[in-house]
């Protein structure tokens, strides 16, 4: 019989991050093929009942190497004989996990998988282009500006400036500047911005929303956080993944308090995101707010832990979280963006396009 597999791990800075959402996916499933990616891109069926311990020195002791093979009816094998597998569930944050990297791969061996197709998990990596394409569907967004050589003029906005690697998550990387020197100064100077930065302004007296969404069953969001930022006035790695262990709440305000007009803007802005990027499966988006005001942020595609935290408004378990999840992917997979508007009314995808034509 036919049965999940969760994919975990990966060549990415956020490795150790996608393990514990991985080992999160496994328990709450059972009876999965536990699969790691390795930091040198080697892959291993291992115990899914593993703790994150084993994983600390690199494939835990006792896993069984895989090869993929990116054909239909391959995919991954145990000594030549391909896993049977039901759908894939990724849980892999950053890199090549979550960039579309593996998703094409999975699509050139024919398998299912949770969450977005290539080309929306591309589009979630690139904050620049995620950025310019909420933009262009009229949603409110910050300016962006990519130093790409470490020596381009000041942009039109001023400072102080807040500076991202222009692919990444979990606020690897990010930093603050007071002026544009500065800003040159990091690109130049660091390597998480190899690929770029994107710069945009650091909005004074705003603070941070979140929510995650999902579409399947049916659409629905979760409840809304107000994460606590650090001094350095970030939401940063340390305090996403260490000092409060991810999903304590003593870092966090969930539910935020908003107002009734807050709460409708985040709403209704979640459902645009949405459909202009093409979402499936889990996904969280990040807003910005100030003074009632509310603009895009940013897109997790894969967020850590899946976001199972965050839905306590409706109450989910994990268990049906994760069960949903594979459902949906054992499902039509879904490979192309759904085109919305300038005034959020979606329009047909290309897909439904394709079948109303066949």
């Amino acid at each position: 019989m036919p049965k999940p597999a969760v994919i975990f791990g990966g060549p990415s800075d956020e490795h150790d991050i996608s393990i514990l959402t991985g080992l999160q996916v496994t328990r709450a499933l059972r009876d999965v093929y536990g699969v790691y990616w390795s930091k040198s891109g080697n892959w291993y069926l291992v115990d899914p009942d593993l703790e994150a311990a084993a994983f600390l020195d690199g494939p835990p002791r006792g896993g069984r190497e895989l090869s993929f093979l990116a054909t239909p009816g391959q995919g991954l094998s145990l000594k030549r004989k391909p896993l049977d597998i039901a759908a894939v569930v990724i849980a892999c944050h950053g890199g090549p996990g979550e960039d579309g990297t593996l998703q094409g791969l999975l699509d050139l061996a024919g398998l299912r998988y949770s969450g977005p197709g290539q080309a929306t998990s591309a589009l979630g990596m690139d904050k620049l282009a995620f950025g310019a394409a909420m933009s262009a569907a009229g949603l409110p967004t910050l300016p962006r500006t990519l130093v790409a050589g470490g020596d381009e003029p000041a942009p039109d906005f001023g400072g102080p400036f807040i500076v991202k690697p222009r692919f990444g998550g979990s606020s690897i990387g990010i930093e603050v500047a007071e002026d544009w020197e500065t800003v040159l100064a990091l690109k130049r100077g660091s390597s998480f911005f190899d690929q770029g930065a994107v710069v945009e302004p650091f909005l004074t007296g705003s603070r941070d929303l979140q929510v995650g969404v999902r579409t399947f069953p049916e659409w629905q969001l979760s409840a809304v956080e107000a994460p606590m930022r650090a001094a350095e006035g970030i939401y940063s790695y340390d305090q996403k993944y260490l000092a409060w262990g991810g999903e304590v709440s003593g870092g966090r305000e969930l539910p935020a308090s908003m107002t009734e007009s807050v709460a409708r803007s985040v709403a209704d802005l979640s459902r645009r995101v949405a459909d202009v990027a093409g979402l499936r499966g889990i996904a969280r988006i990040d807003f910005l707010e100030k003074d009632g005001e509310v603009v895009v942020n940013e897109v997790n595609t894969i967020p850590g832990s899946m976001a199972a935290y965050l839905w306590i408004d409706p109450p989910l378990s994990r268990e049906e979280l994760f069960t949903d999840l594979v459902a949906e992917a054992e499902g039509p997979p879904a490979r192309v963006f759904s085109v919305a508007g300038s005034d959020g009314t979606a329009l047909r995808s290309a897909g439904t396009i394709a079948s109303k034509l066949g």
